[in-house]
């Protein structure tokens, strides 16, 4: 259908400020866009990143070894890896994108998108044109921060729908929530409430989990970003 083609935006946070409690940077969560590329082109989609200002850094504390896997490493140091050549030397800035391009929206995340993504006009305008026009608006983790701004009729595009995203009991666990709180910047699970959503966490706050509710594709957290992906692709298909 010409209405949807067949290509996908992967939003990236530009945020990228001195965050953890050790004064280590959030940015860009590495594997939560990684993954969502990979099962993308594995599906057929042709993929493009942008952030909000063109611009990026990584969260310094996605690139342990804990998070990545033999293979996400292996990919992490290939400058050449088409995925660091499309992050490093063609990220867009929202704003220079038609929109009428794609017919997948992919929020990936890391903490920094509860920064800069509720603000985030070009990439919410985006995802609003793909929704409108039959298309998918998905996901992950802090990505889901993005979907309070995303519209449809004056009303959020998760008004009465049920979401998942990176749960509060996480913060904790992380000893983040403190910050967060103090920064004055919403929790996923109180960005969902103010608009009227449904949350639904994880059995635990790090399990592989994702929800699909019509058009809205989201998952909660690191070991989600595939399976996300993948379920995002599939609600692309069946639409």
């Amino acid at each position: 259908m010409s209405a949807i083609p067949r290509k996908a935006l992967i939003a990236i946070s530009s945020y990228n400020e001195p965050f953890y409690p050790d004064g280590t940077k959030t940015g860009l969560f590495y594997t939560e866009a990684l993954h969502p590329y990979q099962a993308l082109v594995k599906a057929g989609f042709e993929v493009d990143l942008a952030s909000e200002t063109g611009t990026y850094g990584i969260d310094e504390h996605s690139t342990e070894k804990q998070f990545l896997s033999d293979e996400d490493e292996k990919i992490y140091h290939d400058a050449n890896h088409k995925f660091n050549v499309l992050l490093n030397k063609h990220l867009h800035k929202a704003s220079d994108l038609d929109a009428k391009q794609y017919g997948l929206f992919f929020a990936s995340a890391g903490h920094a998108s509860l920064y800069d993504y509720p603000h985030a006009r070009g990439l919410q305008s985006i995802a609003e044109d793909i929704y409108k026009r039959g298309g998918i608006v998905s996901a992950v983790c802090h990505g889901p921060a993005i979907l309070p701004g995303i519209k449809e009729n004056g009303k959020s595009i998760i008004n009465g729908k049920t979401v998942t995203g990176f749960t509060t009991e996480g913060e904790v666990v992380l000893d983040i929530l403190e910050k967060i709180k103090k920064d004055k910047v919403p929790t996923i699970e109180e960005g969902a409430a103010a608009v009227g959503a449904t949350y639904v966490a994880p059995p635990t706050p790090f399990a592989d989990f994702n929800k699909t509710d019509g058009r809205v594709v989201t998952g909660a957290n690191p070991a989600s970003a595939y399976s996300t992906a993948e379920a995002a692709i599939a609600a692309f298909d069946k639409a």
